[in-house]
């Protein structure tokens, strides 16, 4: 399966947003996954020319047992419609554990909006689900992704989630440093780099 690079107990795939004003929220959900010793996935490496997205997506999906999926930006845009994308994927990932076979019955979900209850309004049969908010807060979408994690993996060396907040202001602090020597453009990272360059970071500044 295309999408189940890795590890399937240790991808995480992540819905979210992919918009500027949310990218404060989505780098540090990915920090925070690398951190914890997991795999971010995310649509964004749907690029294969030669495969519909959704289906990339969906492979994807199925290849990773955990999910974080924030819903906080389905609301109208100015053609007065919904965004509907996350809404749509995390359908996927709630159908994929209902109805997959094999582990995907296993599937761990984190969903998130960014005030309590306001999903009710637009998504209500998700009800009997614990929806988390954060503010669109960096500080808080860490500490619900490291706390969820910790739960649902069982880990015992996961780090709290101050400590994975300071790291992460560590990071970005010398992240244009990083781009600097490397010839990167700090504007225009790729996911795919933005990862690399948590990953050597945290190899380059274990403890």
């Amino acid at each position: 399966m295309d999408g189940a690079i890795g590890d399937y107990g240790r991808n995480v795939f992540i819905n979210c947003p992919f918009d500027d004003k949310y990218k404060p929220l989505f780098d540090a959900a990915v920090f925070a996954v690398h951190t914890i010793g997991f795999e971010p996935r995310c649509a964004l490496e749907a690029s294969n020319a030669g495969q519909a997205r959704l289906y990339k997506i969906m492979d994807m999906i199925a290849g990773c047992r955990y999910g974080v999926h924030d819903i906080s930006r389905t609301e109208s845009s100015r053609s007065h419609l919904p965004r509907f994308n996350m809404p749509l994927e995390l359908g996927l990932d709630l159908g994929c554990w209902r109805y997959g076979s094999g582990n995907l019955g296993d599937k761990r979900l984190l969903i998130m909006d960014r005030t309590p209850y306001r999903y009710q309004k637009f998504i209500s049969d998700i009800a009997g689900h614990d929806i988390v908010s954060h503010s669109n807060n960096v500080g808080k979408i860490i500490h619900h992704i490291r706390d969820w994690l910790s739960t649902e993996s069982r880990a015992s060396t996961i780090p709290g989630g101050n400590y994975i907040l300071g790291r992460y202001r560590n990071f970005r602090h010398t992240l244009p440093a990083f781009c600097k020597a490397r010839k990167l453009s700090l504007e225009k990272l790729t996911f795919a780099d933005f990862s690399r360059a948590i990953r050597t970071w945290l190899e380059e500044n274990e403890g």
